[in-house]
């Protein structure tokens, strides 16, 4: 187990916090490998020069830290509970990905009020890290929680196997971010796949029954194969991206990050809740300075 105490970078006295790309990971059913995704993607992100902070939101069965061999000092209950501030969690891995966990059984923390699921979406914005990226790993389900993280990220990726209660809990997921929370676009990621064709039929079952019942844009984001290397990084407590670079789910999953880099950049604050809000209000204003000055 890793017990780092990192120097977390934070912005120079001179520079401007910039936007910082949030993607939430979440699923309708457990079990579909959510938590290896939001590692690897977060991960291969790092690798790929970008700055990103791994958020663990599964806040009563939180894995994230185990998934890495990680040993917190502090964990999100601790902040809830008053013992720590938010910076005090973070942790930062051997490979330059930092990490802010959560706690496992801790049942009230099951438990937090919607009001505290928006004062934890509001801390970040204290945060003057230096960051490209963060990725939040949502618990199972359509809690308040999962919807309220999914709604603070510019980007949701919904993850979905080839079981039917995957497929349908999917469904009702999306069907609830998008008619609640005002959720237009979803990335559907398909995890533990034959084949490429099973990842693409998987996608197909969702947006036929989505088009026709919901007004939201389902994207195809790709497949992960299921991977015994995969398997044996878990056993490991790495993320395969690193223990087996040229391992086929690695090769998925650095494309998947490449994709993500290419999705659209939030232009501006949406009008509620969000990661990094100030950020997002100051970037319009601060680009537009530039401009002027040009």
């Amino acid at each position: 187990m890793q017990s780092p105490d990192p120097i977390v970078p934070v912005f120079p006295a001179d520079k401007a916090p910039g936007p910082v790309r949030v993607i939430a990971v979440a699923s309708g059913k457990g079990g579909v490998g959510k938590t290896s995704v939001s590692v690897n993607l977060a991960t291969a992100l790092v690798n790929a020069g970008q700055r990103t902070l791994l958020l663990d939101t599964d806040l009563g069965l939180a894995n994230v830290d185990v998934m890495l061999g990680l040993a917190p000092r502090h964990t999100l209950a601790d902040v809830f509970a008053d013992r720590c501030e938010l910076r005090d969690t973070i942790i930062e891995t051997p490979s330059g990905l930092l990490v802010v966990p959560a706690a496992s059984g801790k049942r009230h923390m099951t438990e937090l009020s919607p009001a505290q699921h928006v004062g934890l979406v509001h801390a970040f914005s204290q945060l003057d890290l230096d960051l490209d990226a963060m990725v939040v790993d949502n618990a199972a389900g359509i809690a308040d929680g999962v919807l309220t993280f999914c709604q603070a990220a510019q980007d949701v990726i919904v993850v979905v196997c080839d079981e039917p209660a995957s497929v349908t809990d999917a469904y009702a997921l999306i069907k609830v971010l998008s008619r609640d929370r005002g959720v237009s676009r979803v990335q559907v990621l398909a995890n533990q796949v034959q084949d490429p064709a099973e990842g693409r039929q998987l996608f197909e079952k969702l947006q036929r029954v989505s088009a026709r019942f919901l007004d939201v844009t389902l994207n195809y984001l790709g497949a992960i194969p299921r991977d015994e290397w995969l398997r044996r990084a878990v056993q490991r407590q790495e993320a395969v991206v690193d223990a087996f670079p040229s391992a086929p789910s690695s090769v998925a999953f650095r494309d998947i990050a490449r994709r993500s880099r290419q999705w659209q950049s939030p232009p501006g604050a949406r009008g509620h809740v969000e990661f990094f809000l100030e950020r997002l209000v100051s970037a319009p204003s601060a680009a537009a300075a530039r401009g002027a000055a040009a």
